[in-house]
Order: structure tokens, then C-alpha cells, then sequence
């Protein structure tokens, strides 16, 4: 799983504040940070969560992977890099932030921006997911519409939009913020020549012999070189499932769709439907009651 490193990373930012947390109810640049190693460390303790059958189950499909992504999102991205902003801005224009207090204010409201967004998206995933699979007594679906659900979770998405426009807000607050900074400084004027002098870098770069060093300074090569090795690895990986023809059995009661299902898929297509649903329904009975049997391999050949 990828939660070791991942939490690794967290726990490491966060340690690197022991002893000076003091400091993080003055700093704004802090307090995103902080923010942000918080929401970095629920999504990836989250992800590999959701990979068990059970809470999977429950979630897929559903408003909880929305709330889960946008932990990430709102909290992980967007703060960190207001974090970045704000401690970057004043030190390019040689000046001071405009507004500590508009910077507090904008800290504030998005956290409670997230907040109003994640939270009732959880509800509403568990609220999908549990209806969903949810049956009579005489063992029929109990909500086979999805109008049902659909209704029942209106009050989280009002409630979401309210958290996206706080967020929102702030981010406005932020850049009229920075717009302020820049106005109020300016930029260095010769910048070349307050640069590191070019006998000090050559000197920096023969000490640094490293082979990863060097690689690590041309991205370009790197990502070809990355990129090689992930070919290679899926290679390896999927071969041997296309070249032995045993491991896709061949099911002979697949027929051609009806002029219904043609219509529906273009309909899918066209409304961009593919772009975030996959089609793909699992062995759960609550599932194939609502949909039919899932897609096999041997459907597909």
C-alpha cells in the first residue's frame, strides 16, 4: 500500500514543527501548510481504504469518492499551494504582505469552505450507497430508481455549493491580496546580477558527481527515462494475459447490442457520460439486480 510513504511524508512535515508550533498562529504561510499535510495524510489513508471489498462496496459509485478526492484537492493542492503564494510573492517584490488580516480571513474561510464541501458529500455516499443496496423482504430492490436517492440527498449538494463559494471567496480575498503585494514592491531590477556568480555554480556542480544529481536537473530525460521503465514493467505485466488465449475464455451466448442499447450508448458518449463513469458493474447482487450481469472478458473480444 501506498499509505507508509505517504504518511511518512505527512508525519515528517508535521514533526519538522516540533517545538516551534507557536509560531503557526502567526504565520499564515504556516497554517496552510499545516492544513494541507492534514488533507494530504486523510486522502492517502483514505485511498488505500477504499480499496477493501467492503468499504468499496459501500462507496464506489457514490458522493463519498467526490468528498474523497476533494480533500485532496481543496485541502492537499489548493492550500499548499496558497502556502507557496503567500510566502513566495513578498520575497519576488522585495516587500511585505498587503494584508495579514486578509490572508487570516482567507485561511479561515476555506477551511470552513472544505468543510461545508467534504462533509455532506461523505453523508450523501453513505446515503447512496446504503439505499442502493437496500431490499424488501420479498427480495426486491427497495429504490430501484435513482430519482429516490437522487432526491433524498439534495440538502448535502445545497450545502456543497455553499462550501465551494466560501472557498471560492477566499481564493478571491487572496487575489486581491497578492495583487496589492505586487503593487506595493517591485521587482529587482538587474536580477542576473544578483544571482549566484556562474564560477560558484560550476564549482557547486563538479563537486556534485552524483549520477541521480545530474539526472534529477534534466527533466526532460528523466520522465523518457521514467517513462521506459513504466513501459517495460506493463509489458511484463500484461503479455502473458494477451498472448495465452486460455486465460479469456470465450463465452458464445454474446450477441450484438439491440438498436436500444445502440441508442444508449450514444447518448453515453455524446453527453460525455465516458469521460467519468466506466461502465463497470461489479458481482454484488444489489448491482446486477439494478443492471444485469457485469461485463466479462470473454464479452469483449
Amino acid at each position: 500500500m501506498l499509505i507508509a510513504p505517504s504518511w511518512g511524508g505527512m508525519i515528517n512535515g508535521l514533526l519538522t514543527l516540533r517545538g516551534a508550533w507557536d509560531k503557526v498562529r502567526e504565520d499564515v504561510t504556516l497554517k496552510f501548510m499545516v492544513v494541507a499535510l492534514t488533507a494530504y495524510g486523510m486522502a492517502t489513508f483514505e485511498g488505500p481504504l477504499l480499496s477493501l471489498k467492503q468499504i468499496n462496496g459501500v462507496a464506489h459509485f457514490t458522493d463519498w469518492i467526490v468528498a474523497h478526492v476533494h480533500v485532496g484537492a481543496l485541502g492537499w493542492n489548493g492550500f499548499l499551494t496558497f502556502g507557496v503564494l503567500y510566502w513566495l510573492i513578498p520575497r519576488i517584490y522585495k516587500t511585505e504582505l498587503y494584508s495579514k488580516k486578509m490572508a487570516s480571513f482567507h485561511f479561515w474561510i476555506g477551511t470552513l469552505g472544505i468543510l461545508f464541501y467534504a462533509v455532506p458529500m461523505y453523508w450523501a455516499g453513505f446515503t447512496q450507497g446504503l439505499m442502493w443496496k437496500e431490499f424488501t423482504p420479498e427480495g426486491l430492490l427497495k429504490y430501484p430508481n435513482f430519482l429516490s436517492t437522487t432526491l433524498q440527498i439534495i440538502p448535502m449538494h445545497v450545502l456543497r455549493s455553499i462550501g465551494g463559494t466560501l472557498y471560492l471567496t477566499g481564493v478571491i480575498v487572496m487575489t486581491v491580496n497578492l495583487a496589492k503585494t505586487m503593487l506595493r514592491g517591485k521587482l529587482v531590477a538587474n536580477e542576473a546580477a544578483e544571482a549566484m556568480p556562474l564560477e560558484k555554480v560550476m564549482v557547486e556542480d563538479a563537486s556534485d558527481k552524483k549520477w541521480h544529481r545530474r539526472l534529477e536537473r534534466k527533466p526532460i530525460k528523466f520522465m523518457v527515462f521514467a517513462l521506459i521503465i513504466i513501459l517495460i514493467g506493463g509489458m511484463v505485466e500484461m503479455m502473458p494475459t494477451f498472448t495465452i488465449q486460455s486465460n479469456v475464455p470465450t463465452i458464445a451466448s454474446v450477441k450484438p447490442y439491440s438498436a436500444l442499447e445502440l441508442q444508449g450508448r450514444d447518448v453515453y458518449i455524446r453527453e460525455g457520460c465516458v469521460n467519468c463513469h466506466s461502465q463497470t458493474v461489479r458481482p454484488f447482487r444489489s448491482e446486477t439486480e439494478r443492471y444485469g450481469e457485469y461485463s466479462k472478458a470473454g464479452e469483449l473480444k
